[in-house]
């Protein structure tokens, strides 16, 4: 005979047990549609973002994509220059990269002694930064500090990073496509030092631009 102590107890393992999994699947709806975490490992958007910054990332803004392809539905709007975006690094989809925008869809970028070029006209980077004072001349092996000028392709995004000495980017290897953008970094949830530990307490909450 089954006593009410053990109905109770199974009652109270369903509840546990469909609480649990309406939160993971709540959890994975939220990862893969709405917003997802990053952590930024690198330097090349220095002073923006910061090495051991953890970030959220808007995926819906751009349109919402469907599991395991980058087919897109209703998207809110497009990726605009100096938008900070995350997306699939072009010659290892398996890394995800994040840089700023610089050239839309049709858009001529030239870069001319370090300063970005804009169909033609300079661009206002007050949160660029350079830490090597020394200029590649035009025709050097690196494109770093003299390319182009180039135009971008349809549904292309021209991107560099903020740390612009120090950065692998757009001038490298290329347009990002559209389908590879994953979203928009929009704010940091948590920053640390690492190799120190400390907490960096003055960039919590942070928004991103």
């Amino acid at each position: 005979m089954t006593t009410p102590e053990k109905v109770r107890t199974r009652s109270q393992f369903r509840e546990y047990a469909e609480a649990i999994i309406i939160a993971v699947l709540l959890a994975l709806f939220i990862r893969t549609f709405i917003v997802q975490a990053f952590k930024i490992p690198s330097g090349s958007m220095i002073e923006t973002l910061q090495i051991g910054d953890h970030i959220l990332v808007n995926k819906f803004l751009y349109g919402v994509k469907i599991p395991f392809t980058d087919v897109e539905l209703f998207p809110i709007r497009k990726p605009h220059r100096l938008d900070i975006i995350v997306f699939k690094y072009p010659e290892d989809e398996s890394k995800d990269f994040i840089k700023r925008v610089i050239g839309e869809p049709g858009d001529v970028v030239e870069v001319r002694d370090k300063t970005v070029y804009v169909n033609h006209q300079a661009l206002v980077e007050p949160y660029v930064i350079h830490r090597d004072a020394m200029i590649l001349p035009a025709g050097a092996q690196s494109p770093r500090d003299n390319m182009g000028p180039l135009t971008v392709p349809p549904d292309s995004y021209f991107v560099m990073g903020d740390n612009r000495d120090q950065s692998l980017d757009s001038r490298f290897w290329g347009f990002v496509k559209r389908e590879k953008i994953r979203g928009k970094a929009f704010m940091i949830y948590w920053s640390w030092d690492g190799p120190h530990t400390w907490v960096r307490w003055n960039r919590i909450g942070r928004l991103i631009s």
